[in-house]
């Protein structure tokens, strides 16, 4: 077989085929013979269901979903007033060193802390947040230091 019968076959395909029987009359058979099987092992509308047990689980479940979200919550709203409350406090110790060369610095820490607790208000669980904020303090402690260490 060469190329050209190939194509010439594959363009056949491509031809509408019907089916040698009629498909329909059989499934249709197929369906109502199985409509019966599959209504018997439904649980009854008009009464309770039979198997209580399935509405514990369920319960059961359902208070678990409940007590983990509560567990969460309660985690989020302890850990914010940690972060407002370190952010008050450094909020309130704004130094000015009177050594003009660390002035420059002190107010550049400053300004750095404040953006980073201003991000922290708006992404509260971002760890980096929370890193670079500890730093910025750090490096603010180390100025100070260094600024009562000179005088």
């Amino acid at each position: 077989m060469n190329e050209f019968e190939w194509r010439r076959q594959m363009r056949d395909l491509r031809q509408p085929l019907a089916p040698r029987q009629n498909l329909w009359a059989s499934i249709d058979a197929a369906l109502d013979d199985a409509e019966p099987a599959i209504t018997a092992h439904l649980p009854m509308a008009d009464g309770p269901s039979r198997n209580p047990r399935r509405w514990l689980i369920a319960a059961s479940f359902a208070a678990s979903v409940l007590l983990a979200g509560a567990i969460g919550w309660h985690a989020r709203q302890a850990s914010i007033p940690a972060h407002v409350a370190s952010a008050q406090r450094t909020a309130s110790s704004a130094w000015k060193p009177s050594d003009p060369r660390l002035a420059g610095a002190a107010t550049q820490l400053d300004a750095a802390r404040m953006e980073l607790q201003q991000a922290i208000q708006q992404a509260p669980d971002s760890p980096a947040l929370q890193r670079l904020l500890m730093r910025t303090e750090h490096q603010q402690n180390q100025l100070r230091q260094l600024a009562s260490d000179a005088s």
